[in-house]
């Protein structure tokens, strides 16, 4: 029978794991051996699946902050620093390594967004016929027209934050497919980004600003008709098209605007369209920019003409909003429910207005030439001049100074009360998008309060936009329309089933809407453009992240980019011809 003995054991005097320095045989006094000490845990002898991670990540990666101790001697596994000696075994691609580049993801994801029927609407305002007809959207530059549908009935392509789905295994919240939203412009790369801000640091900004100064109101507006507050489910009433005009210019294009700076009115200019969307920005969901233009000591936040300022999103934040969809005759598509919304708006607010009762301010429209033939949709244009200057900045030339132009819809009983008029709309509450919305016809009547509720959870941005927009006018009173479409299949014919009034103030605060904290967001904005050389600089809304961020762009580069977009969208005319 075979014996055994049992190999010699080697006591280490050292008092460590492992063989001592003087004990150790000579066939292995070449190896390199990664010493413990017998206080540390040895949570693993080998792991070779996080081989690489240890090299790509290093000691501030991942690992590093979940397996790092309190006074920061582990490494990226958490194993102390007497087991240094253990980088002998580590290997590293080095070849590898040093061919890999980070490229900006904003950028990848920006040029990629660019196809048809992705990013904003490409329609530039050369008149496509509508096949319902809509009420004139008239840009700057003399040009948008937004309408229901093209000629041969199919929707307008394109789309303000429309969607890319991507699969997603699972079960429960977890099966629903990833969307990865377009951003609204191609950032270039020539464009400099000078800052990141996330939402997080925004939501923690505050600033108190006082009630503003009237500066001049132009315009006309017409009386609210109060028959339209009796309008219910059962005593329902069809929403009408009505051919008339409305500007929503933006602010360089603004000869009032121009006039005030003359006049050193104040070193900041804007419309309350652009300033509520910055001013409720962590709501934002979908990809937004403003251009921002540095003259002198002046600044002036501008839109992009038939940019996503000129449209209104449906269920933009909504747990599974609306998607995107390669079918040419998809009503219920991002791009499709955006447009169909927007001459909704448009139509209702000249619906529910007296054409016999009207107010005509001593300053006339700004926008409106004796050229034109159709006639002017009831809105005032009051410029408002807003204080954003701190406690500590005693100085003139430090004060920070804002004129807004803010629009008004209709007054009602007094000629001195303005209100606002908006309209939410309802496609089908059983398609996908929808948001879980209760059935208006069914549960607007007896449940308002719980249709009010879902509006507020899918339209939060949105919802906010119009509240903010309708303080900084100084409107007494927010109406708010609830419009359906008589067929869910059908997006040209609608009915108004409801119309609410609400307290502007009152209403952003049930939403829980900080006027403090949006201040605070545009002043620190401003304080980051006041420190940059003159020039254009773009702000954009990330789609995909929480966060916005300041570029430096060339002179010409916007011009380039509309450019560049007309030409694509003659060609993809000519492609459907």
């Amino acid at each position: 029978m075979a014996s055994f003995s049992l190999p010699p054991i080697y006591d280490n005097e050292d008092k460590s794991w492992g063989p001592s320095s003087s004990t150790v045989p000579k066939v292995f006094q070449d190896i390199p051996y990664a010493l413990h000490s017998k206080a540390d845990k040895i949570n693993h002898i080998a792991d070779w699946s996080t081989e690489s991670t240890n090299a790509e990540q290093g000691p501030g990666g991942r690992n590093a902050r979940q397996g790092g101790t309190r006074g920061g001697r582990r490494d990226a596994y958490g194993v102390s620093a007497s087991t240094a000696a253990g980088n002998a075994f580590g290997y590293v691609h080095d070849e590898d390594e040093k061919s890999f580049s980070l490229v900006d993801s904003g950028r990848a994801g920006a040029g990629a967004a660019r196809g048809r029927g992705s990013g904003l609407f490409q329609n530039r305002g050369r008149g496509r016929g509508a096949a319902r007809g809509s009420v004139g959207f008239r840009g700057g530059r003399g040009g948008f027209q937004a309408g229901g549908a093209r000629g041969d009935g199919r929707p307008e392509r394109g789309g303000w934050g429309t969607y890319r789905g991507r699969g997603r295994g699972g079960y429960g919240g977890w099966d629903k497919p990833q969307r990865v939203r377009d951003w609204s412009i191609t950032i270039g790369p020539e464009w400099q980004m000078l800052e990141e801000i996330t939402f997080a640091r925004l939501q923690k900004l505050n600033l108190n600003v006082q009630e503003p100064e009237d500066l001049s109101i132009h315009g006309t507006i017409y009386s609210y008709d109060k028959a339209f507050d009796a309008v219910n489910t059962r005593n329902d009433k069809p929403l009408q098209i009505i051919d008339m005009v409305k500007y929503n210019t933006t602010t360089s294009d603004d000869p009032v605007i121009h006039s005030l700076a003359e006049k050193n009115e104040a070193n900041v200019y804007t419309t309350d369209a652009i300033l509520s969307v910055l001013m409720t920005a962590t709501r934002s969901v979908n990809s937004w920019d403003i251009v921002i233009v540095r003259e002198g000591d002046n600044v002036y936040l501008d839109k992009r003409e038939g940019g996503p300022f000129d449209f209104v999103t449906v269920n933009e934040n909504a747990a599974d909003p609306p998607a995107d969809t390669d079918k040419p005759d998809a009503i219920n598509s991002p791009a499709s429910l955006s447009l169909e919304a927007t001459y909704i708006n448009q139509n209702f607010a000249c619906q529910v207005v007296d054409q016999t009762k009207r107010k005509a301010f001593k300053d006339p429209n700004p926008f409106y030439s004796t050229e034109e033939t159709e006639p002017l949709a009831s809105c005032a244009y009051r410029y408002r001049k807003f204080d954003l200057s701190l406690q500590a900045e005693q100085e003139a030339t430090d004060k920070v100074k804002m004129v807004v132009r803010t629009e008004v819809d209709a007054y009602q009983n007094k000629k001195d009360q303005y209100i606002t008029i908006k309209a939410l709309n309802e496609f089908d509450p059983r398609a996908q998008g929808s948001g879980k919305a209760p059935d208006w016809r069914s549960k607007l009547d007896a449940s308002r309060g719980a249709v009010v509720a879902t509006e507020m959870k899918n339209n939060s941005a949105k919802l906010a936009r119009w509240a903010v927009q309708s303080v900084l006018a100084g409107a007494e009173t927010m109406k708010l329309g609830f419009i359906s479409r008589q067929n869910p299949k059908d997006p040209q014919r609608h009915t108004i089933v409801g119309v609410q009034s609400h307290k502007p103030r009152d209403f952003a605060g049930q939403m829980a809407v900080s006027l403090a904290n949006g201040w605070g967001i545009v002043r620190m904005i401003v304080d980051l453009c006041m420190k940059q050389p003159e020039g254009r600089y773009v702000l954009v809304k990330d789609p995909n992240n929480p966060l916005v961020r300041l570029y430096a762009v060339p002179a010409d580069a916007l011009e380039a980019l509309e450019e560049q977009e007309e030409d694509e969208e003659v060609d993809e005319d000519n492609q459907d011809l």
